[in-house]
């Protein structure tokens, strides 16, 4: 360790100055910070310091040494990721550096040097997921934060490059993480090498840590699940660096824990496991019961862990167990000797006598022990008693006492437990065998730590010794890496002093050093601890000074190792180190009953004293070392080596191993005793640093060197110590100069090839000098400012006099003026009020005079008024009752008058009548005397009528006027009555004048006192109107309140309303933004299993490859086909040469049957993962091959029947076709019958019109119908003809064998023009057997149409029905305005579905127009072909020659015709051989997909469906093929993603679907394909452009993902504004790899290349902003992965850098004007990120603010920015651990997931959104250098 005084190069004068700060000792924090209050002077024995807390102290120094204490390191220094960049190296900084990072910034791993330092977090952290793994994987160790993954990085890059094996020791104590972190270096090497084989090592390493945590792992004080051995496991890999296998060894088994624990500790865990499931049925037998009660399982009266059911952990060593291959029987052979184990522990041995024992008989524990083992009660009860001794001549057998006979019970139980041990430990060795060669390896080492406790005994001495070892190991390689820096560097080499630990190793291990004294009294008949104690005084006492006596004891002894003195006691160190067992014991054990295989696996190879077991009782623990596998022909000394000795080797076995490797240091700590969560004790963090080697790592690198600056990095940190004459163009030389005027002292420095090496301190006094001049600086420029500042302080505040004096005189004139104009004012005012006042006293008595004379004249003229009225009154009451008196009189005078003469009138009436009835008495007499005179009596009888027809009017009239005088009569009674009483009335009244009087008077009086009631009621009135006003003006405000509560609530209702609206548009949106992302995420798992079948299926290619290669294959044979096999088939894509391969397999399978076994299976086990697809595919070729079978079966039945049979079928089957034609039509006419009925019935209605147009349009159908009818019975002739002609012919021919047609035909004797002619007419039948086919399928799709349509007109109608009957219901204007708009809805709906009918209708008939075309053109041919041939009769004997037919030259149609044998040079030249450069430079964008199609309709446009298939098939395998070959080069996988993707859209825009012609011209409708409907292999052609963007993407993200990291965060793009510290790590010399350095214009030159590239082959626009949005997003993700995982990076500085290069990538984005496409959006969290480097970090509000802003960050990354932000000056601060909780707390509510790191995987579905082409096809002309010169235009 460096000391003060010589740690830096200047006078401690100089340094030890006020302010400065000093590292002092202290009891609890070990050491305790200090600050300097006065500045140090040679000579004075006392600093004066004031510690952190305010107390002001007096250091003093010590008398001798005059040693100053440690200086502190800058805090610009502090929290660094390696201990060596640390400018003062010395313990108390290299503690503090490791507790600031591991409590203040949560960081638990740490370099220093090449040792990584791990701190147990006691707390699961996200920090292990497979996203850090990927961001470690390929990185230099030092680029990235300390983690365990960059060890591991480091260790399998060295062994791929440098193709040497590799070690990782891992060390700590008990509970440190050693196991966690070897677990977690093996995780990482399977995720990035992946395994060989079929089966993960990794998992199964997974899968037997239960079982070893069960059998090696214990509770302990210190750890509840302590590993009580060690293991170093070898992970090999094979030449291609893949896992292949695993081997692991043991180490030093704690085997005294099976018979003793201390208290609060447990045994090993598996004991207690089999007690927890004793009640199980399969461990009834074992005849088990709880922990307390057995002596092994209860000596720590503590036998529950907290949190662990042991129950539970049973089952998952069990499982466990089955995964790596332990079956059933084993294990219950297991489960049974541990059981046996515990029950032995209980067996109790008394004494018989002093010097014997025995057990007593009948021993329950003894005897389930000896059922279970399968031995005799009797054999084993004597030999746990007794023990044989051997001379030369004889054998004694002697009783033991009981104390003897308990330590070999316990000898026994805990050699039986090692054995079990070490046979598990083989099995999984065997489990994790590799199968095949290793070729390199990588070792992980996890073992104990330095240990010392109060006693320590053999156990510690051994561990110690292995660590010891081990340190040495450690310094060597340090040293020489050491050196390998300086000599790389070209210094001058000096030697370096550091603690060489061989005296100590010597003092162990040489010849007569302790194990060889040990070895030697263990031989000795009568050795014992005491003598070999006193040979170990005499021998080393005097002669090592590392080796001492205590004072207090002659048993014990102290080594002083190189971490700390131990105390060792001698007692059992012999006994341990002799490890014997009783050899009778074993033999008993040999001859078990029992038939398990697994008791003679245990004790097979058993010799005397070879079990590494032990009988001594006491100490604390027991150890056992496995042996290595002893010869068969070894003496027997060989095997009576001691445990020292065999130990011995072991560990030089294992430093042989590590010295044949490359080692890598891992160290773990344990920070505090408790277990509690990121809490620092510096005591125990001190003792652990002290005893693993890291603080020797520093002295080692203090010693030197330790600071390490590039020139680059010295030159941006140092710049302003420069002036701008040192700066020169050679940094190199700038440095050299600058730093001989800094220092003084050149030793201090050195000058390497690429970096500055610096003596511990150089750096802290540079960044001293760095400090004071920008101190200075800053003292300057705040000079500056405060001085302009002061001074622009002054000019203002004398304008601002000068104003407030220039407004001040204002107002004081004008306050002047103000005063005069008041003045003025008042005297006018009082001058006009005086008058005011006396006119309106004037006014006041006029008008009261007025008013008085007023009252006074109206009071006399109403007295006078009063008195004419009264006269008046009176005389009009005389005349009117005088009048009234003279009326009565002279009524009643009248009335008496006209009753007089009445009387007498009807008095006389009397007399009269009764003189007429005697006349009528007289009459009738008459007649009876004169009967001849009937006619005149008739004549008279009528006059009679008549006159008494007038008689009853008269008295009618007389009734009516007796009536009225009645009336009259009455009338006038009751008027002379009124007279009587009017008459007695006016006498009546003279008498009342009197009262009438009188009561005048009492109505005047009353009249008064009603006047005043009146006023009364008047005032109460007014009284009442005033409070009603009041009250209405309350009710009125109350109103209005209630007005204004009203529109308070209108508004809340309509705010709510609003809201709800805006809530349901949100929620609206977040579905439709859901919807969107489900259907992303499922677009992207569909994406995804493309992916990964586009995998397997070059894995199968691979595969199937290697084992064609690795079998001979025989010559291929001819094999027959069908020539209908390829139309009879499914349309799927695989083409001919899948089909080749799947028949080269099978070939090879054939072969292989024969080949040896095991080959087969070792080519089996390769291709397991495969197996499912293959078995499928299988399945599906013989399906295939059963198809074939059967069609063969099927053509040989037709070919032995005659040749007529067919035809004879061929005739039938047209004749069914015209019947099935007429049966149509008879269905179209009674459609159309239908139809004309219901328009007739409705025609007057509206809609008729378009069903006249619809008939029409069927009418034409059916007369084209009719045209083809008639050219299908010519056709049906010829055909009948050709069949009289060649009848005689197939009648003679016989056939031997199944064959297709062609080749019959070819056998004729006239085999040409008949072969020709009967060529075309099967093609020509099998045309019109297709078209056939389809007219009749189109017709009755027609039919149901039509049906549909009259269904629908019946629906219509019925409810035309329903809305009539509801309208009548209605009132008469209700009811027509419903019919009018149920007529016009109804009348709207039938135009629109006609319209629509009518369109499809013209449609169909265009195209049924142009099929007929064709066909009929094809008819021609084929009938002008058979014009020209002879006769039928003369067919037999003369040879029809084949007529060629020239085709009229006509327009060209955008068609390409080629040939079938041409098919596969157009694949070649067009595809496979065609360079992308030249056709993206020269051509057309899209050529090749335009050629392709064109051919393709073609080939749609004769109709062949072979020729279709096996050109879209050819076409889809050949640029998989071209893909998979050139899958690396960009501008080819861009050139055929673009041509994929516009042959796509060619097969769209040209279907005929509707959807896809919107855009497309006259002439390309014409152009649409017109016989097959390709929509399958559109999805094809789809999943093909998905896989083939997945693969730009991929090779994309490869070219730019070396550029991101050093483009976006380490090349400064703003220069001079980061002045970024180094971060000083010395990187290894194999880790430095010479890269260019990119810089941001890199990227952006790249992503320019990309786009042009895109571009220039005619790629989309929408896929050209996918691609780069997924640009983008990777660059996003893996720059703020890096910023997660440097904490250099993470500084304010390098925050504006990154805004700076995102500004770029956006200017980018404009300049292409492609700001839309969603890629700014990707760059989101990077921005956020940096903006949290550059916002204020410390109040609450700054919390709220960062909070808000930081949406697209998760909480973990958040706080991780936080925890690594470091500053890069002294002028900045770092983040409090306050304010990091005030974050967490407020982000506590937030729904994400833990993950760290971003996910650069993720490839955002795609999508291809149809983009038709305005290029006709028929303009397009093909070049010459494409050699398509076997194409045809038509």
């Amino acid at each position: 360790m460096e000391k003060g005084h010589d740690s830096c190069s200047m006078a401690a004068s100089e340094l030890y100055t006020k302010f400065a700060r000093v590292w002092i000792p202290d009891a609890e924090e070990v050491w305790k910070s200090a600050e300097l209050t006065k500045n140090y002077k040679h000579g004075d024995s006392t600093l004066h310091l004031t510690l952190e807390d305010g107390m002001d102290i007096e250091h003093k120094l010590d008398d001798k040494t005059k040693n100053l204490p440690h200086l502190r390191n800058p805090d610009i220094l502090v929290g660094e990721n390696d201990l060596t960049a640390l400018s003062y190296l010395h313990e108390p900084a290299v503690l503090h550096n490791l507790k600031v990072r591991f409590t203040d910034s949560k960081l638990i791993y740490t370099y220093c040097g090449i040792v990584l330092v791990a701190i147990n977090p006691y707390e699961n952290l996200p920090i292990y997921g497979s996203d850090i793994i990927n961001a470690y994987s390929g990185q230099n160790m030092g680029d990235m934060d300390p983690h365990i993954f960059a060890v591991a990085e480091e260790a399998y890059k060295q062994m791929a490059r440098d193709e040497r094996n590799q070690s990782i020791i891992v060390s700590g104590e008990s509970g440190a993480g050693k196991t966690v972190s070897a677990k977690y270096a093996m995780r990482y090497f399977a995720t990035v090498s992946g395994a060989a084989t079929e089966a993960n090592v990794e998992e199964k390493v997974l899968a037997s840590n239960p079982i070893m945590e069960a059998i090696g792992n214990a509770k302990t004080t210190r750890n509840d699940n302590s590993s009580r051995f060690g293991k170093y496991i070898e992970i090999g890999f094979d030449k291609r660096y893949r896992i292949i296998g695993a081997n692991m060894r043991t180490y030093l088994l704690e085997k005294s824990r099976v018979v003793f624990q201390a208290d609060e500790e447990r045994n090993y865990h598996i004991f207690y496991q089999l007690c927890a499931s004793s009640h199980l049925p399969e461990f009834k037998n074992l005849k088990l019961g709880s922990a307390d009660d057995f002596h092994c399982t209860n000596q720590g009266q503590n036998p529950i862990i907290d949190g662990v059911d042991d129950a539970k952990e049973m089952c998952t060593t069990r499982h466990a167990f089955s995964l790596l291959g332990i079956n059933e029987l084993n294990q219950r052979g297991l489960f049974q000797v541990l059981a046996a184990i515990l029950h032995l522990g209980n067996v109790e041995i008394k004494d018989r006598d002093s010097d014997s024992s025995i057990i007593p008989p009948n021993n329950r524990h003894l005897t389930v022990f000896c059922e279970l083992m399968g031995v005799t009660y009797q054999d084993m009860s004597h030999w746990l008693c007794h023990k044989k001794l051997k001379t030369a001549q004889e054998t004694y057998i002697k009783p033991i006492p009981r104390l003897q006979a308990s330590n070999a019970r316990d000898a026994l139980a805990k050699h039986i437990y090692a054995k079990v041990f070490n046979w598990i430990v083989d099995h999984v060795n065997k489990s994790l065998r590799a199968t095949v060669k290793q070729h390199s390896f990588i070792g992980v080492l996890d073992i104990y730590g330095f240990e010392t406790f109060e006693i320590n005994s053999f156990e510690q001495f051994c561990i110690n010794y292995a660590n010891e070892k081990l340190q040495q190991q450690f310094n060597m390689h340090v040293f020489k890496l050491e050196q390998e820096e300086y000599l790389k560097e070209q210094i001058p080499w000096t030697l370096i002093d550091f603690y060489d630990n061989q005296p100590c190793i010597n003092l162990i291990e040489a010849k007569m050093g302790v194990l060889d004294l040990l070895d030697e009294e263990c031989k000795m008949p009568k050795g014992s601890d005491d003598s070999w104690a006193q040979k170990l005084y005499n021998t080393h006492l005097k002669t090592c000074s590392l080796f001492e006596k205590p004072r207090m004891s002659n048993k014990a002894f102290i080594i002083q190792h190189f971490a700390d003195k131990v105390q060792y006691q001698c007692d059992g160190f012999l006994e341990k180190n002799k490890d014997t067992v009783n050899e009778e014991q074993i033999n008993v054990l040999k001859a078990s009953k029992l038939k398990l295989d697994l008791l003679v696996e245990l004790f097979q190879d058993e010799e005397k004293a070879t079990s590494p077991t032990g009988t001594a009782a006491g100490g604390r623990t027991r150890l056992s070392v496995k042996p290595k596998e002893i010869r068969p022909g070894a003496s027997s000394k060989e095997h009576k080596k001691t445990v020292g000795c065999q130990f011995r080797n072991s560990l030089a076995m294992l430093m042989e191993t590590l010295n044949a490797t490359t080692p890598h240091y891992v160290r773990c700590i344990k920070p505090n005793d408790l277990k509690f969560p990121f809490t620092f004790d510096p005591k125990r963090a001190v003792q652990q640093l002290r005893a693993c080697g890291v603080l020797e790592t520093i002295r080692i690198s203090a010693a030197g060197f330790p600071s390490r600056w590039t020139y680059q990095e010295f030159f941006s940190r140092y710049r302003v110590l420069m002036k701008q004459k040192d700066v020169l163009s050679d940094r190199r030389l700038t440095c050299r100069n600058v730093l001989e005027k800094l220092v003084q002292d050149q030793d201090k420095y050195q000058f390497g090839k690429t970096k500055i090496f610096f003596r511990a301190g150089q750096v802290a006094y540079l960044e001293k000098l760095r400090a004071d001049k920008l101190r200075k600086a800053c003292v300057r420029i705040q000079k500056t400012i405060r001085c302009w500042l002061v001074r622009k302080k002054y000019l203002r505040k004398k304008h601002a006099a000068i104003t407030i004096q220039r407004y001040t005189r204002g107002h004081q004139a004008r306050c002047l003026v103000k005063y005069m104009r008041q003045t003025l004012a008042a005297i006018t005012i009082q001058k006009f009020q005086r008058m005011c006042v006396q006119r309106k006293l004037y006014l006041q008595k006029q008008a009261a005079a007025l008013v008085m004379q007023t009252i006074l004249r109206a009071y006399m003229a109403r007295q006078k008024y009063q008195g004419l009225l009264r006269n008046h009154k009176a005389v009009f009451i005389q005349k009117h009752v005088r009048g009234w008196l003279a009326r009565q009189r002279y009524k009643r005078s009248l009335r008496a008058i006209v009753y007089l003469q009445c009387c007498i009138r009807r008095m006389k009436a009397k007399k009269e009548l009764k003189k007429l009835k005697i006349e009528a008495r007289s009459v009738e007499h008459f007649k009876k005397l004169n009967v001849g005179m009937e006619n005149k009596i008739m004549q008279l009888q009528r006059k009679l009528d008549e006159q008494a027809k007038d008689n009853r009017v008269t008295s009618e009239r007389l009734n009516c006027l007796e009536t009225s005088h009645a009336v009259e009569s009455e009338k006038l009674k009751v008027e002379v009555s009124k007279l009587k009483g009017i008459e007695e009335e006016a006498k009546n009244n003279a008498n009342r004048v009197t009262s009438l009087l009188e009561e005048l008077e009492k109505l005047r009086k009353e009249l008064t006192t009603t006047q005043k009631e009146k006023k009364t009621i008047e005032d109460w009135a007014t009284k009442y109107r005033d409070e009603m006003e009041k009250m209405v003006a309350e009710l009125k405000e109350q109103n209005g309140l209630l007005k204004t509560e009203k529109d308070d609530l209108n508004r809340m209702i309509k705010e709510q309303s609003q809201q709800m609206t805006e809530k349901m548009a949100r929620a609206l949106a977040e579905e439709t933004q859901q919807l969107e992302s489900d259907l992303n995420e499922e677009r992207s798992r569909y994406q995804n299993l493309l992916t990964e079948h586009l995998r397997l299926e070059e894995r199968y290619d691979d595969l199937k490859e290697e084992i064609t290669l690795s079998v001979s294959v025989p010559k291929p044979g001819h094999r027959r086909t069908d020539s209908t096999h390829s139309s009879n088939g499914s349309e799927c894509t695989y083409n001919s040469e899948f089909a080749e391969s799947e028949e080269s397999s099978r070939h090879g399978e054939d072969v292989t049957r024969g080949m040896d076994t095991s080959l087969t299976l070792k080519l089996q086990k390769r291709v397991t993962e495969l197996e499912q697809e293959k078995s499928s595919l299988r399945n599906e070729l013989e399906n295939k091959e059963e198809q074939f079978q059967r069609a063969r079966v099927r053509d040989d039945e037709e070919h032995r029947k005659s040749r007529g049979a067919e035809l004879e079928y061929e005739s039938l089957k047209r004749q069914e076709l015209d019947s099935e034609n007429k049966k149509l039509k008879h269905d179209l006419t009674a459609m159309r019958q239908s139809l004309l009925g219901n328009a007739g019935a409705g025609a007057g209605a509206p809609g008729s019109p378009p069903y006249k147009v619809l008939m029409d349009q069927l009418n034409s159908s059916c007369e084209e119908l009719e045209v083809r009818k008639e050219e299908v019975l010519i056709l049906r002739s010829q055909l009948v003809s050709q069949k009289e002609a060649m009848q005689h012919k197939d009648e003679k021919e016989t056939m031997t064998e199944p064959v297709h047609y062609v080749e019959d035909v070819h056998k004729m004797k006239d085999s040409g023009a008949i072969t020709q002619a009967y060529l075309g007419l099967k093609e020509t039948n099998r045309l019109l057997e297709g078209q056939m086919q389809q007219q009749r399928r189109s017709y009755d799709n027609e039919v149901e149409v039509l049906r549909g349509e009259l269904q629908s007109v019946k629906e219509e109608n019925n409810r035309q029905q329903q809305l009539l009957a509801q309208n009548l219901q209605l009132p008469p204007e209700a009811r027509i305005e419903a019919s009018l708009q149920h007529e016009i809805t109804r009348l709207t709906n039938e135009n629109l579905d006609l319209m629509e009918q009518l369109e499809k209708q013209d449609k169909t008939i265009r195209k049924l127009k142009k099929q007929l075309k064709v066909f009929s053109k094809k008819i021609g041919e084929m009938g002008a072909g058979q014009g020209e041939t002879i006769s039928p009769g003369q067919m037999v004997e003369e040879t029809v020659r084949p007529v060629n037919i020239p085709r009229r030259e006509k327009d060209f149609q955008g068609m390409l015709e080629y040939k079938k044998e041409d098919e596969l040079k157009l694949v070649k030249n067009l595809i496979l051989e065609l360079k992308p450069r030249g056709v993206a430079v020269n051509l057309i964008p899209g050529l090749p997909a335009y050629i392709l199609f064109m051919c393709l309709r073609h080939a749609d446009y004769v109709n062949d469906d072979q020729k279709v298939r096996t050109l879209l098939t050819s076409t889809i395998n050949s640029i998989k093929k071209i893909l998979k070959k050139r899958g690396d080069d960009f501008e080819t996988v861009s050139f055929w993603l673009s041509n994929t993707c516009r042959f796509l859209h060619c097969l769209k825009q040209y279907s005929g679907d509707e959807s896809f012609m919107k855009h497309n011209t006259p002439k390309q409708n014409d152009h649409c394909l017109s016989n097959f409907d390709l929509a399958e292999y559109r999805q094809v052609l789809s999943d093909l452009a998905i896989q083939i963007y997945q693969q730009l993407i991929k090779c994309m993200e490869n070219i730019l993902q070396p550029m991101i990291v050093s483009g976006m965060l380490e090349h400064e793009t703003i220069q001079g504004v980061s002045g970024v510290k180094p971060t000083g790590l010395r990187k290894r010399t194999s880790s430095i790899a010479d890269e260019g350095t990119y810089t941001l214009e890199s990227i952006l030159r790249q992503l320019s290349a990309f786009h042009s590239t895109m571009c220039q082959h005619g790629t989309d626009p929408e896929l050209i902003k996918q691609v780069v949005k997924q640009q983008f997003y990777i660059i996003g993700a893996v720059t703020l992965n890096n910023l997660l995982l440097r904490k250099d990076m993470c500084s304010w500085s390098k925050g504006m850098q990154i805004r700076y290069n995102v500004s770029q990538l956006e200017e980018w984005l404009r300049d292409k004007s492609l700001m839309l496409c969603g890629a700014k959006e990707t760059l989101e969290p990077l921005i956020q990120a940096a903006q949290l480097l550059q916002v204020k970090k410390k109040t609450d509000e700054d919390a709220e603010a960062i909070c808000s802003m930081c949406n697209s960050l998760s909480t973990s990354q958040i706080v991780k920015v936080l925890n690594l932000y470091t500053p890069v000056n002294e002028f900045e601060e770092r983040v409090s651990v306050t304010f990091i909780r005030t974050i967490q707390t407020r982000l506590r509510d937030r729904c994400e997931t833990p993950q760290l790191l971003m996910d650069t995987k993720i490839i955002y579905p795609v999508t291809f959104p149809f983009n038709p082409s305005s290029l006709a096809l028929e303009t397009i002309q093909i070049p010459g250098s494409l050699n398509l010169a076997f194409l045809t235009r038509v």
